[in-house]
Formats: C-alpha cells, sequence, structure tokens
C-alpha cells in the first residue's frame, strides 16, 4: 500500500472508517472519556449500538458512492472501535501509531491487518512520552497544524490528548514543513467549552475555504493565524452550540465534496452557497460522545 496524505480536502482513494459493531454496554460515570459522554450518561441518554451501526452504514454507503476503498477494524467483543482517528494518521506517506489512552490500545491491533499492508520501513511509533492523536493532526499543504494544551495542569486532563513532546516529535519527522500548534480549550465538565481536538474547533474545507470555533482556542493569536492563512472572509465561523454539536468535525471527500451531518442547516446551506456537493447523513447518535466523521475515519491514500 502506498500511502499518500498531504491535505484534508484532495480526492479520498483508501480510508479506515471505524465500527460500532459490538460496541459494548453503555459506560458508568467513571468510565467516561469526555465531558459529552458523561452528560448523557447521566442523562440517560447515551447512544445504543443499533443506532450507531446505522449512521456509520450511511457514511459507508456514501464511500461506496464515490469509489473510495473502505477499510473495517476487526471486531474486539464489547469494545467502542468507532474513532478511527485517534489511534493513527498519515503524513505524506508516513503511518503514524497514536499514543492513545493506554485503555485504547487494543483499537491498534484490530488494524493490524491494514498497517501489515505498509511498508514497515513507512510505520513510526512514538516514544512513551509522545502524545498525539490523530483529531489534533492536520495537514494543509506545507502545514501541519496541531491541537495541543499547554496549561501546566495537562496531566489531570482526560480531554488534553496531544501534548508538547507531540508537537516538538512531528517537527522532527517532517522537518520541512510549517508546523503549528494551537493552544486548545479543554473542559472536563462542560463539553460546550471543550474542544476535545484541534478537529473540534478548526477544519479546512476545498481549495481555501475553512470551518472555525473562535473560543475553542485559548490564545486569540492561534485564531488569527487562521483567520490571515485562510482570509477571514472564507472561515465559517460556528456558535458555542454548533461547536457542541460538532459542525467542525465533517468529512472531505474531494475538493468539492462534503459529508455532513444532516442537522447542520446553517453550515451545509453555506457549503452548498460555496459550491460543495454535500452529502448529508444522520450521525447525531454518534456526535453524542464528542466525536463525528473525521473522528470516524483514518485517510490512507488521497490523490496526487
Amino acid at each position: 500500500m502506498n500511502l499518500h496524505v498531504t491535505d484534508e480536502t484532495s480526492r479520498l482513494k483508501a480510508v479506515v472508517l471505524g465500527t460500532a459493531v459490538s460496541n459494548g454496554p453503555t459506560p458508568t460515570v467513571e468510565e467516561a472519556y469526555d465531558p459529552k459522554s458523561l452528560e448523557h450518561i447521566k442523562a440517560g441518554t447515551y447512544p445504543v449500538e443499533k443506532d450507531m451501526v446505522e449512521e456509520m452504514e450511511a457514511f459507508n454507503k456514501v464511500f461506496e458512492k464515490y469509489g473510495v476503498k473502505v477499510y473495517r477494524p476487526e471486531i474486539i467483543e464489547d469494545y467502542n472501535q468507532i474513532f478511527s482517528r485517534d489511534i493513527g494518521f498519515v503524513i505524506d506517506d508516513i503511518f503514524i501509531k497514536a499514543n492513545i489512552l493506554p485503555d485504547r490500545a487494543r483499537e491498534l491491533t484490530a488494524i493490524q491487518y491494514v498497517i501489515d499492508q505498509m511498508d514497515p520501513e513507512k510505520v513510526v511509533t512514538p516514544p512513551e512520552e509522545v502524545h498525539i492523536e490523530g483529531g489534533d493532526v492536520m495537514l494543509w499543504g506545507d502545514h501541519i497544524f496541531i491541537g495541543t494544551y499547554k496549561g501546566s495542569d495537562y496531566k489531570e486532563y482526560l480531554t488534553a490528548r496531544t501534548n508538547m513532546a507531540g508537537v516538538q516529535f512531528i517537527k522532527e519527522l517532517f522537518p520541512h514543513k510549517t508546523v503549528k500548534e494551537f493552544d486548545l480549550v479543554k473542559s472536563k465538565i462542560e463539553p460546550r467549552d471543550n474542544a476535545l481536538h484541534l478537529d473540534c474547533c478548526f477544519q479546512p474545507v476545498g481549495k481555501n475555504k475553512g470551518i472555525i470555533y473562535k473560543s475553542g482556542f485559548r490564545e486569540e493569536s492561534d485564531y488569527m493565524y487562521l483567520v490571515n492563512l485562510f482570509g477571514k472572509e472564507n472561515l465559517f465561523h460556528i456558535e458555542r452550540e454548533e461547536m457542541y454539536h460538532m459542525n467542525s468535525n465533517v468529512f472531505s471527500i474531494d475538493k468539492n465534496v462534503v459529508v455532513s451531518e444532516k442537522n447542520f442547516t446553517r453550515l451545509n446551506n453555506w457549503l452548498r452557497e460555496q459550491g460543495f456537493i454535500v452529502e448529508e447523513i444522520p450521525y447525531a447518535e454518534i456526535a453524542k460522545q464528542e466525536g463525528l466523521l473525521r473522528c470516524s475515519t483514518l485517510p490512507l491514500i488521497r490523490e496526487k
């Protein structure tokens, strides 16, 4: 398999799509990794497997429509394997295994059959002190954008997934690229104030557009960096409640094709106004776990 990913929007050829099959029982309050899952566990509205399987199948059908080769993880009984973006990511032609929360390490073994098809010299495992997850890593030509958390209380946050050692690791691995980190707002208790990953508050679409949530950045200068790079007129600004519903976590199959949640009315209208084909699918149940379309995918090959 010849890996190739240099941006977020070129025509997709191959992808790992997570699975909700045998997702396991509803977690306990103590088992919740993020404030949004916690909110739904407490409210008795945590998503059930049948609904999530149906949502992921709708996503899979869109990939079939566009001729994308889809790999699925091997099923681990009673185990959440929806968010394949967390467990690894491709930059250029290198597959980087993520150092994820220890409880989730088995998710990587479930896609080992895919990794076995790669050139072993192109598969990288970061050292233990490096924390990095795919949701925090975004490619934009010569740029690599990385979400992180610079607070001195990093260790206290299960919602802080990528540390500065992770940023440094990518800088050393790709010295020819501009690696820019963004300090994200984190919360253990309020999902409306928790940017779990960079793709929870920003994502490029098309050739020069993007979706952004200003209050997801701890420093205004980080937000302004993206405004200056993309141009304010090219950015769709989402509100706090839209960020909560994961409006920035759509997924691009091509420069002009975006898969989006069917309830994202304001965003989807804007995308169409900009000339995008919007493939709307139901994904609101999966969103209750603070992840959406980009989180469920691990792109392996995009067209050069």
